[in-house]
């Protein structure tokens, strides 16, 4: 296959703390609704953090069947949910392709935890003979990709990427190279996570990670803003259907947006702390534009990977600066993070949902709780309320524990 074939978008699907289907997802968002809210998944007495960005009123026998839903951990049957949504919406079926060009890349930056703790305690309290036998195969982070690959019939290839929170743009960017390199026409590819335990949740505290502002959830993630404290754990899984132009147009499917670069560095610096510099993660961004073939001057909306921690935001704030030049204060920024929480590794899956909804609907989402910038928070970060704007152009940014950088770009399938 030509080197240069585009790569297309034709289909996504999201479960997330601000709705079960992409579109209701789209409308919270740039209502600037929050779905971050007061844990009920666990009893939260004791902790530092009572709060976080659960998914609400999912029932997985709604997209598969009670036995299957039984040896899936909650993050793998978000995934199935969301990829069943994508590939519908894409008119996918496997069945009518060579399903061997079919791959599939989710990632997750931890996996089956709910499982695992769940079956920590049974072996504490009943001993080892009480240990579920699906314990492994429920618990093992590449579980999301397998069992999308089973609920689709793609035969492709089939992995899950690990890089912290940078997982789902990197799953994204592994899909992309795999068209491109004519290993595949077709990849399903995104991330999901379900973190809300106990373990986690006292795991990030004692990292100082969350915020702890237990008065009110909703205003609880305040990416750039002068008084956040840290981010908002959140679950949930979005998945996209990224097809070869040539092989969408074959199929008679019209894009949704184009996948026209990605990028990625490592900070080599510290465990949990960005590079003070912001040299690596701009050079990502560089990465990414340049495969992309745009400039700063062609962006029009970046979505930022704005997670409320006092480190994050300014450091991000200094690399977009060095990746865009003057037109970092031109360009509009958003941190959706502010109303969904930190998907961790499923958020970058779902900031590309964002922006590919963005160029659908010509409307940027807010950055929530956005009252009063940090002074080295100086950029156009669409503060309370959505814009609307002719997008032509996107950018989203994906930073992750261990200096992992991943970018994307989106472009508009119809320029």
């Amino acid at each position: 296959m030509n080197q240069t074939q585009p790569v297309v978008i034709t289909g996504i699907g999201a479960i997330s703390p601000v709705g079960l289907d992409i579109d209701s997802s789209w409308r919270q968002l740039i209502a600037g609704q929050s779905g971050i809210d007061f844990i009920t998944a666990f009893d939260t007495t004791g902790f530092e953090t009572t709060f976080a960005g659960e998914v609400k009123g999912f029932d997985p026998e709604n997209y598969m069947d009670r036995k299957d839903a039984r040896r899936m951990d909650r993050f793998a049957q978000f995934a199935v949910a969301a990829a069943k949504e994508a590939c519908q919406q894409a008119n996918l079926e496997v069945s009518s392709l060579d399903p061997f060009r079919t791959g599939v890349v989710v990632g997750s930056g931890i996996g089956g935890i709910v499982t695992l703790s769940q079956q920590q305690e049974i072996l504490a309290e009943r001993g080892p003979r009480r240990v579920t036998p699906f314990l492994i195969p429920m618990m093992l982070g590449d579980m999301a990709s397998a069992q999308v690959s089973m609920a689709t019939g793609a035969m492709g290839a089939n992995f899950c990427t690990v890089s912290s929170c940078s997982s789902g743009a990197d799953a994204l960017g592994q899909g992309w190279e795999m068209i491109r390199r004519g290993q595949a026409d077709v990849v399903i590819a995104g991330g999901s996570e379900a973190p809300i335990t106990p373990i986690a949740v006292a795991g990030f505290n004692a990292c100082k990670a969350l915020s702890r502002f237990n008065d009110d959830p909703h205003k609880a993630s305040r990416p750039f803003d002068k008084d956040r404290d840290g981010f908002v754990m959140a679950e949930g899984s979005a998945m996209l259907v990224l097809e070869s132009a040539e092989h969408a147009t074959s199929r008679g499917i019209k894009p949704l947006a184009v996948l026209a670069g990605y990028g990625a560095t490592s900070d080599a610096h510290h465990l949990t702390e960005p590079n003070p510099t912001g040299l690596s993660a701009s050079n990502a961004v560089k990465m990414a534009m340049s495969a992309a073939q745009i400039c700063p001057a062609d962006i029009d909306y970046l979505n930022a990977h704005g997670t409320s921690t006092p480190l994050n935001d300014r450091q991000e704030t200094k690399a977009i600066k060095l990746a865009l030049g003057e037109d970092a204060y031109r360009v509009r920024i958003s941190s959706t993070k502010s109303m969904t929480g930190h998907l961790l590794g499923a958020g970058g899956a779902l900031e590309a949902c964002v922006c590919i909804m963005a160029i659908q609907n010509g409307i940027i989402p807010p950055t929530a709780n956005l009252h009063e910038s940090d002074d080295d928070c100086d950029l156009n970060y669409t503060p309370l309320k959505s814009k609307e704007l002719e997008i032509n152009v996107c950018v989203s940014n994906s930073f992750g524990f261990g200096g992992h950088n991943s970018v994307l770009v989106f472009t508009n399938p119809t320029i």
